[in-house]
């Protein structure tokens, strides 16, 4: 652009109205983008070389940075979102340690053995910051990486809102998985009237050591997990074990759907009534936790529905009583109220209520009256029809 034209005298200054008007803009306008372009030199001298992300699945992820400037660089910053279910939009921000330089080359390493692992297919949107000695700025746009488990040869299947991600086994597995958890979400939705709000994807590991080494120090009896705030469901499933599997999906789905419907910023549910709902779930209460139950109706040994609202003891036995006792307090619920009356219920957490003032809202009865209505159903005599054939079996 020639300068020095637009600094001569204009002639005919003596034109009046909208042309005076028009020249006084057309300097103004040049004025303006001299302006720029001085600024735009003063700080070109700060630059991004180039920047990176690594992963390591499922421990780590590493992002890398290179930047350049004609005086040192004081400050980089990386900042990061993870793509879940949230209330409001989080930005964690991470300061890289270096020694201030004209050129720097440095790295951060979001280690998850220090915060926590995250699911398969996980999406992280990142963006870095970097400033010099002088103040000049630079802010890169947002881009974003999928946290992938790539050591195996994932192959996906999806119906409705479900994709499943599989590598072991043939097509016909991931038809007859897909056939269960389909089963799975249409019995929830009849049962009680949940379902999905949002799409799931399900990665089925070819066996519980798969699953496992894809986790951040997992339990060792770990076999399946619902990642709720991330819509996602990591199983570990043998092609010749779909009838554990489908028990186990039905479980963790149920986890997953009923923390979509209920899902608010200010509790959650009772422990017993989530995992009540994910045992239903499985079909009828297995012979194992069925004794259990039996067990402590005879000795009087029984848990209280409001201890059964906090999680459950690590010690196997209570574990395995709490288990059984959660199913049967949701049985009560949904045989002698109703399935209207669940999903109520369920609607009255979404919007916040406490457990005490959900119950009392729904049914009339806080934890403790539900507590020993329940304690009364079980101890009854069991029911006879026809020639002494017992249908107590509904009361566990």
């Amino acid at each position: 652009m020639n300068w020095t034209a637009l600094s001569r005298p204009i002639s005919g200054l003596w034109l009046a109205g909208k042309t005076r008007r028009a020249v006084i803009l057309v300097l103004a306008l040049g004025l303006c983008l001299a302006l720029s372009w001085t600024a735009a030199q003063a700080q070109g001298g700060l630059r991004l070389v180039d920047t990176g992300v690594e992963a390591a699945f499922p421990l780590e992820l590493r992002f890398t940075i290179s930047a350049a400037s004609d005086v040192a660089i004081s400050d980089i910053r990386l900042h990061y979102s993870v793509d879940r279910r949230a209330f409001a939009d989080v930005t964690a921000e991470a300061y890289l340690e270096f020694t201030p330089a004209r050129a720097v080359d440095t790295s951060w390493e979001w280690d998850m053995r220090r915060t926590g692992g995250l699911p398969p297919g996980t999406v992280v949107e990142y963006w870095w910051t970097v400033e010099d000695a002088d103040g000049d700025r630079i802010e890169t746009s947002p881009a974003r990486v999928q946290f992938d488990d790539e050591r195996f040869a994932w192959r996906s299947l999806a119906e409705g809102q479900v994709t499943i991600h599989w590598y072991e086994g043939t097509e016909s597995f991931a038809e007859d998985t897909m056939q269960a958890v389909q089963g799975s979400l249409d019995w929830l939705a009849e049962d009680t009237g949940a379902h999905l709000v949002d799409p799931v994807e399900i990665y089925v590991y070819g066996s519980a050591q798969d699953l496992r080494s894809s986790m951040v120090f997992p339990q060792e009896w770990t076999g399946g997990v619902a990642f709720t705030r991330y819509g996602r469901i990591a199983i570990g499933i043998a092609p010749n074990n779909l009838g554990w599997g489908r028990k186990a999906l039905a479980h963790e789905l149920t986890h997953l759907v009923v923390h979509q419907m209920t899902l608010n910023p200010y509790g959650g549910l009772p422990t017993w009534l989530e995992e009540g709902l994910a045992m239903r779930s499985e079909g009828p209460l297995s012979p194992e936790f069925r004794s259990y139950l039996e067990r402590a109706v005879e000795v009087g040994s029984l848990i209280s529905a409001r201890s059964l609202s906090s999680p459950f003891s690590a010690f196997a036995e209570e574990s395995y009583l709490s288990y059984a006792e959660s199913y049967s307090l949701v049985e009560f619920l949904v045989r002698t109220y109703g399935k209207e009356r669940l999903l109520e219920l369920l609607e009255a957490f979404r919007r916040g209520s406490s457990y005490d003032g959900a119950l009392t809202a729904v049914y009339g009865f806080d934890t403790d009256g539900l507590d020993r209505l329940w304690r009364e159903h079980l101890m009854a005599p069991a029911e006879t029809v026809g020639e002494g054939v017992a249908v107590g079996d509904a009361r566990w």
